[in-house]
């Protein structure tokens, strides 16, 4: 069975913020994800939007991915 993702295929790591580009998870959230209760990943994928526009960060445009 499919897990939800943010995840758009653009893959690296802001050094300033620590925070992906592609989708606005940190590099322990990501490592973490299919670990992670669907309850979780529908949460922390609520926070991406705001936690990407309070670092100031544009996402780059991909494609949403099932993982």
């Amino acid at each position: 069975m499919s897990k939800e993702t943010p995840c758009v295929a653009v893959c690296m790591i802001d050094p300033k913020t620590k925070l992906c580009f592609g989708c606005g998870r940190t590099l322990p959230e990501i490592a973490r994800w299919h670990a992670m209760e669907s309850t979780g990943r529908l949460a922390l994928m609520a926070l991406l939007p705001a936690r990407m526009a309070d670092a100031g960060l544009q996402p780059i445009a991909g494609s949403p991915k099932r993982a």
